[in-house]
């Protein structure tokens, strides 16, 4: 009979302790879930441990199962370690889903893919471009292993890394308004307002703020896309705020021009944020290359 304990057990364990049941583990893990069973009992008679206490419904464990779980999670994550050192000898290659919003994606996520390229020769990526809100789900539900977005969302079992800061400004088709008059942030609530909606996590910040100002709209509209709310602004449709020295070429060029406000917007805080529950230490050193990266000063559109 077998004994040894094995890294597939240990992480059978991790998976149903993250996920609560046996069945959403044997989903993760793309197995049966008379496999992962078969895989929990092995690991019991090999360490001699009731890992879960079979007295309470459900995937709970003992106090035991808590003291392995630890130990599994550390083993699992010198396992991570020996893999990226392989990794960056140009060994098998590894994958990173990585969620960015459509501001990263238009400014300096090429630069990101880049220098990831030069450390991780072999480093698969597949990126997710989407709402901050949509990209922070598929994070708690382990579809994205790094999302870079506005310090909208604060869980204490993420890490936040802090990136860098956006400053906006509120603008308008050259023509529309006056830009050399300074206004009020009631005074520009009289006009039409064009706004990112609550799955951006700029729009979730920036109107909770104007919210805290006492600002109420008399005619807005929303949109989560970044490039569509520059679409609308250019044609006319409202002042809206945007990202300044993203899109300053469009004022250069006549297009657009900066509405003069009193109360100026706050800057956007953006983050890399990655689960702390499971440690990796290639997602944590590209959260810190994306730390060196991050400049959304530098726009692809013009």
């Amino acid at each position: 009979m077998n004994t040894q304990i094995t890294l597939k057990q240990l992480e059978t364990l991790f998976w149903i302790a993250r996920l609560g049941t046996f069945e959403r583990a044997a989903s993760r893990l793309a197995t049966s879930q008379s496999a992962v069973s078969k895989r929990i009992q092995e690991l019991e008679r090999a360490s001699s441990i009731e890992i879960f206490d079979r007295s309470q419904r459900g995937a709970r464990l003992s106090a035991k199962g808590e003291e392995l779980l630890a130990i599994a999670e550390k083993m699992l994550n010198l396992h991570d370690q020996i893999a990226d050192v392989r990794l960056s000898d140009g060994g098998r290659p590894r994958l990173l889903r990585l969620g960015v919003t459509e501001l990263t994606a238009m400014t300096w996520l090429p630069r990101l893919v880049a220098r990831l390229r030069v450390r991780y020769p072999t480093l698969k990526i597949t990126p997710t471009v989407d709402m901050s809100r949509t990209l922070f789900t598929a994070l708690e539900d382990d579809n994205l292993d790094l999302i870079i977005v506005p310090a909208a969302f604060r869980m204490p079992e993420y890490v936040s890394l802090a990136l860098t800061e956006v400053e906006n400004v509120w603008m308008a088709k050259t023509g529309l308004i006056d830009p050399a008059k300074v206004r009020s942030l009631h005074d520009l609530s009289r006009s039409p307002l064009l706004m990112q909606g609550t799955k951006s996590g700029s729009g979730i910040l920036l109107n909770k703020w104007l919210h805290a100002q006492g600002v109420t709209f008399t005619e807005a509209m929303t949109s989560d896309s970044m490039t569509a709310l520059l679409g609308l602004v250019v044609a006319g449709l409202g002042v809206g705020y945007l990202p300044e020295a993203c899109f300053r070429s469009f004022v250069d060029a006549g297009q657009l021009e900066v509405i003069r406000i009193e109360e100026s917007l706050p800057p956007v805080p953006y983050v890399a944020m990655y689960r702390e529950d499971r440690p990796h230490s290639l997602i944590q050193e590209v959260a810190q290359i994306a730390s060196e990266c991050a400049d959304f000063s530098q726009g692809l559109l013009s």
